[in-house]
């Protein structure tokens, strides 16, 4: 008997066996909890109830003008989407980690067929093969056309799903470690920009057409897994050449990745982890106070504030927060300016979502917040270290939210407006730092660690009253700033809106030293309640 035939039937004995592998993992991960079983049900419902609306859409166009470079566009952005998500939902599926396979006896390619037929397995290839075989149907015009039509949809699936594993293959290390959790927390902030993103380009597309995309298909209509949802438009022109050099060229992009697929699996198989690897023994240099810390102010004051700082920098939560919020903060009012629908005012966006990061500021220490309860002894310790906490955020708060209003102003071209929108932009910013550092002593709240949650079990109610209590407290707090705004611009013979930017900066700053003022006594004596309530997580 041949090597090739012995191996047959091991090859699919094992194909079979990760393919049950997959089932079982699915179905005893329902099996936990209701809870969860009702998140994976309702989101299965959600995503095939979209993907059939696609579909229909897809049906639809058949027929329209410059559709083909719209399929072509979809699987590019299709064939993108399942080469990050592995490196931003690594949990998603608790095969995409082969180092969990190290110790069994399996060789690569063996192993290769039998994860990406188990990968073909689930509601993501499903969605996927939807989509494309919605753009057969939009696209393909007689029998040699939806044949290479069937062909290539299934070799751009296989591109796709390929291309997901070979990604997670490469940078398992990475996904496994606190880095791959940081990049993993950061997944909310892909996805409000893609959202605001394909807002914009769904209103571009309203409102001129689908011939926009031609340029862009021209390109990637020769990109994988993309030029085999070309190939159909080819062959339904009478071209065979072309559509058999980009199935031609799909195919080699498979083959391509399969091996580097294999080259990965084989490296991760055999190369020791470092966790096995004898530690550096090697004496670590101290470092001195650098970079921004010698530009800080001596003393508890800057010692707070750095360790704020470093908090931004390195805690997952805590990063993920500030990401998201300086992304949005820009996005909204940019985009709507980009557009020719904003307004100048809506920069004031900006300060607001930075200013939410003064709200809990002590259930971001989480436990650790003790250490702090040991240093507060007094009222004037805790006014410091709001103080301080505080001072932190407007490093970056203030140069961003003068930032973005000038930016947003540069779009729209209306200069006059700008002294208008920094004064309500630095009120607005100084109302969130006094109700947050009250809302911080009087509802403070737990944040979990792990996983994507952002508030502890039985705190959600605390959580709701801290934020959006704050926020309805510094609209109120901001109104006298908003209807001198009104009024400047409505009296007849105005001087215009200059006076705001000082009043602004001037009225910001009082209701930030009020409250700290105001939650500092409070802080003081409530320190133990605090310090129960941001240990609960």
């Amino acid at each position: 008997m041949s090597a090739e035939a012995a191996s047959a039937p091991a090859t699919a004995s094992v194909t079979s066996v990760f393919v049950r592998l997959k089932l079982s993992l699915l179905r005893n991960g329902l099996r936990q909890s209701g809870g969860r079983r009702a998140a994976y049900i309702a989101s299965a419902v959600v995503v095939l109830l979209f993907a059939a609306l696609q579909l229909i859409g897809l049906i639809a166009l058949r027929g329209y003008a410059h559709v083909d470079s719209l399929v072509v566009l979809l699987a590019a952005v299709l064939g993108l989407g399942w080469a990050v998500m592995p490196l931003f939902f690594p949990g998603g599926d608790e095969t995409l980690d082969p180092t969990r396979l190290v110790m069994l006896p399996l060789r690569p390619r063996p192993l290769v067929r039998a994860l990406l037929t188990a990968s073909l397995v689930g509601i993501g290839p499903l969605f996927t093969l939807c989509m494309f075989a919605g753009s057969v149907v939009a696209v393909a015009h007689g029998g040699a056309a939806y044949a290479v039509g069937v062909v290539g949809a299934v070799l751009a699936l296989l591109v796709c799903v390929t291309l997901a594993r070979a990604v997670a293959a490469a940078n398992v290390r990475l996904l496994t470690s606190r880095k791959g959790r940081d990049l993993a927390v950061l997944s909310g902030l892909v996805v409000a920009i893609g959202a605001q993103l394909v807002n914009f380009g769904a209103q571009r597309l309203g409102s001129s057409g689908l011939e926009q995309l031609d340029p862009a298909a021209a390109v990637l209509r020769w990109v994988p897994p993309a030029s085999a949802i070309g190939a159909m438009d080819a062959a339904s022109d009478g071209s065979y050449g072309i559509a058999l050099a980009q199935l031609a060229l799909t195919a080699v992009a498979l083959v391509l990745l399969l091996w580097v697929w294999e080259r990965h699996l084989t490296r991760l198989m055999t190369t020791p982890d470092g966790s096995t690897l004898q530690s550096d023994t090697r004496p670590v240099r101290e470092r001195g106070s650098a970079g921004l810390a010698r530009l800080l102010p001596a003393g508890r004051t800057g010692t707070t504030m750095e360790r704020v700082l470093r908090y931004v920098w390195r805690d997952p939560k805590t990063k993920a927060a500030w990401v998201t919020s300086l992304a949005i903060g820009l996005i909204v009012p940019v985009f709507n300016a980009w557009q020719g629908t904003g307004s100048v005012y809506f920069a004031c966006f900006a300060a607001g979502m930075l200013g939410i990061q003064m709200y809990n500021q002590f259930g971001q220490d989480t436990s650790a917040f003790w250490m702090v309860a040991m240093t507060i002894s007094s009222t004037r310790d805790a006014y410091v270290e709001l103080r301080a906490r505080a001072l932190a955020l407007l490093l970056i708060t203030l140069p961003y939210a003068t930032l973005v209003t000038v930016l947003t102003t540069a779009i729209l071209d209306d200069w006059r407006t700008l002294p208008e929108a920094l004064g309500l932009s630095f009120a607005l910013l100084g109302a969130m730092l006094a109700t947050g550092a009250w809302t911080s002593a009087r509802f403070p709240y737990s944040i979990p660690q792990e996983g994507y949650k952002n508030v502890a079990p039985g705190q959600v109610g605390l959580a709701w009253i801290s934020i959006f209590g704050g926020m309805v407290g510094a609209a109120l707090l901001c109104a006298p700033v908003i209807a001198l705004t009104i009024w400047l611009n409505v009296r007849e013979g105005g001087a215009g809106g200059w006076p705001l930017l000082p009043v602004g900066t001037v009225y910001g700053a009082a209701l930030t030293l009020l409250g700290l003022r105001l939650a500092a006594p409070r802080t003081a004596g409530r320190l133990p309640e605090i310090l129960t309530a941001v240990s609960k997580g």
